[in-house]
This record gives C-alpha cells, structure tokens and sequence, in this order.
C-alpha cells in the first residue's frame, strides 16, 4: 500500500493509497505537524514507509493509518489536548508506573475503565489543588 495523495483538514490528516484507500488519523497524535503552518505542512516527502517532514523532524509511518485508534480517546486525549500535564508526575501521585501511563497516552496501551477513571480522579483533584492557588 503506498501513498498517492495526502492532506490536511479539520485537525486531520488524510491520505488515498494507489489503491484508492482514503485513510485519516487526528493531527493530536503529531503535535509538531499540528502546530505547523501549511506551508510547513507541504514540505514533506513520501517513501514507502510513510511520509516525512525533515523541517518539522516529524514522521508518520504508513502503518499507522491502520491503526484502530485514528483519534486520541480516553487518557491519551487529555494529555494530548493539555501538553502541560505532566505525565511523570501524575504517575507518581497515583503511584503507577511512569511507562504504563506513557502506554496509555500513546495509545500502545488502552487502560482498564477503573484504571482510566483512577487517572481522571487523579488529574480532577489536581486541578482543584491548582485552582485554589493564591495569587
């Protein structure tokens, strides 16, 4: 399956394969690519793995676009769409292992629905802590 034809709309990018295939995944898992101008977006170059944006040291591999998850959900949409999370640190107040919610974030890894809810608790409670912050 290679690439024919790719581009960009509503936070997403799209590809038809020489087959015809359309495909898409969300812009959220690529964040350099998300912020990215158009310009920037239409520097890149197709091989038979993916495509690559040498400016943006950005690639989307081929595969990719089979995968089952096309757009974060979840826990990995939260710390998509809040770069400012800190996954370290939120591991650590909820005591799991720092790779684990890394899985989870990159969406390698889909956690269990307590587990999920553990972690929205967690991140709920910090808020809270965070808004009561004096200035």
């Amino acid at each position: 399956m290679k690439i024919k034809k790719i581009w960009f709309a509503d936070d997403k990018i799209f590809i038809t394969t020489r087959t015809g295939k359309e495909l898409w995944q969300s812009l959220l898992w690529y964040p350099r690519l998300h912020q990215a101008t158009d310009e920037q977006r239409n520097r890149y170059e197709i091989d038979d793995e993916g495509i690559r944006w040498d400016e943006l040291d950005e690639d989307v591999s081929l595969e990719s676009f089979s995968y089952d998850n096309p757009e974060p959900s979840g826990i990995a949409l939260i710390f998509r769409k809040f770069p400012e999370l800190n996954a370290a640190a939120i591991s650590r107040r909820i005591g799991m292992k720092q790779s684990l919610l890394a899985a989870y974030i990159s969406g390698r890894k889909k956690p269990s629905d307590a587990q999920e809810t553990r972690i929205k608790n967690e991140i709920r409670t910090f808020a809270k802590e965070l808004s009561t912050v004096q200035f």
